[in-house]
């Protein structure tokens, strides 16, 4: 029986998860051997996720260390005592992202350094902001534009490159957020609290050349152009299957209340006495665990079921919320709640793999449906038939709703935790009766609904 590692032409049959027919196409050596370099190890597919890993640090890891300019806004000139400064579409633009890469796969190969380009641009000319809405043009569209264009040749490439250990390989890069956001905030604090904001954006711009020009020759494609050219059609009809809009209203329900520890984590520390260092440690704590909450996910949905492994996590989030943010009074039960909070709700997307895999294995075809097998319904003879490259193009195309469901669900959360922290304070003990209650309970409660796939499973919906 081959492996997913064979290299050269083999009339067989691969075990399941079988990789796709495109993922093994042959391209002619100098020797004369038809050969690809091997997927799911290897030198260049190790490197490959090495970029991949880099790349999700430094794209993301700026926008999770958000909360340490949100405090830094909220109480220096010129932006003291807005609101609505925190702003992010960069989920929702990895969708326009995918449809532009998919149909010119040519401009794959040049989406990185433009996009990395233009994130700079938007960091340069945030350093010359007077007023909010330069904010929100550079930090938040324009960061945005760049950051979605360079990030999503990596749905492309770790589908070329990893096959069947997949989930590891979404949750490894995935980790590289969480790294990215327990350095950096201690880099912001410091650059912030000695040089000011356009320092730092200045900085910050020339950091994100120096740190991805180099791995950039390590983030290519496995499969040669001539295999990738042939545009098919999209097929969104994997928004009728109930497992799919299950698990997005899942995610959505999680978006609403996930990003808000992250942004108002190091006010609530200020207000339990704590120093800048100490308030930027809850943002270090955060992100870290959620480095190793990705990797854990990513290798659990290759293995076990993944309503179960949110089900887990979920209510993990839930518990901590509820009971150590809700009940803190000092810092050590806060960076209790950090770290716990950031293993658990921090993996969510590494179950995006999984969804995925099940979405595709519930509809059977949503991209074949021209295929008269699978418009008689008469089932596919083999499963191999289903890992075609439409296939794949489907579950991108998951992969980016999901990614924009968790988007539209950031930009809902701004609005929604002013209101929240306008409801003053409640009548009641601990965190709660801090001014942040209604924050805490709302973030507690999206938690614990977002896991409703695992009793959606039980109940027999799936």
């Amino acid at each position: 029986m081959a492996s997913a590692h064979t290299t050269e032409i083999e009339l067989v049959r691969y075990p399941q998860p079988a990789p796709s027919p495109e993922a093994d196409l042959p391209s002619q050596g100098e020797d004369g051997v038809f050969s690809l370099p091997p997927t799911d190890g290897g030198k260049d597919a190790w490197l490959l996720l090495f970029s991949c890993f880099m790349l999700e640090g430094i794209i993301w890891g700026f926008g999770s260390s958000y909360g340490i300019f949100q405090e830094y806004y909220s109480t220096h000139e010129p932006f003291a005592g807005s609101s609505n400064i925190a702003v992010g579409i960069m989920y929702i633009w990895i969708i326009p992202m995918f449809v532009l890469l998919k149909i010119y796969p040519r401009l794959r190969i040049w989406a990185a350094p433009v996009g990395l380009t233009i994130m700079c641009l938007a960091l340069g000319l945030g350093s010359l902001a007077t007023n909010v809405t330069h904010l929100i043009i550079s930090q938040g569209i324009m960061y945005a534009v760049g950051g979605g264009l360079a990030w999503t040749p990596i749905l492309f490439y770790i589908e070329e490159w990893w096959v069947l250990r997949r989930g590891f390989a979404y949750g490894a890069t995935m980790a590289g957020l969480g790294l990215s956001g327990a350095i950096m905030p201690i880099v912001l604090r410091w650059l912030l609290d000695s040089y000011g904001f356009r320092t730092t954006l200045r900085v910050c711009a020339l950091s994100v050349v120096a740190l991805n020009l180099p791995v950039l020759f390590f983030f290519k494609p496995r499969l040669p152009l001539s295999q990738t050219t042939q545009f098919r059609e999209f097929d969104m009809s994997f928004w009728t299957c109930s497992n799919f809009l299950i698990f997005q209203s899942g995610n959505i329900l999680q978006g609403l209340g996930y990003f808000l520890p992250a942004i108002y984590l190091p006010s609530f520390a200020r207000s339990l006495g704590a120093s800048n260092l100490q308030s930027t440690a809850t943002i270090i704590l955060l992100n870290g665990s959620a480095c190793i909450g990705s990797f854990c996910m990513g290798a659990a949905v290759d293995r076990f079921a993944v309503v179960n492994c949110i089900g887990i996590t979920t209510l993990g989030s839930a518990v901590t919320v509820f009971l150590l943010w809700g009940l803190s009074t000092s810092l050590a039960s806060l960076y209790v709640f950090c770290l716990l909070y950031g293993a658990f709700a921090g993996s969510n997307s590494s179950s995006w793999s999984a969804i995925m895999r099940d979405t595709k294995e519930k509809r059977r075809g949503a991209d074949t449906g021209k295929q008269a097998e699978v418009q008689a319904g008469t089932p596919l003879e083999f499963p191999e038939q289903l890992d075609t490259a439409s296939a794949r193009t489907v579950e991108r195309m998951i992969f980016a709703c999901l990614s924009a469901g968790k988007g539209v669900a950031n930009l809902c959360s701004g609005p929604l935790s002013e209101a929240l922290l306008r409801a003053g304070s409640w009548r009641a003990g601990f965190a709660y009766g801090s001014g942040y209650g209604a924050l805490v309970a709302f973030t507690g409660a999206t938690a614990l609904l977002s896991g409703w796939s695992y009793a959606a499973k039980k109940i027999g919906w799936f």
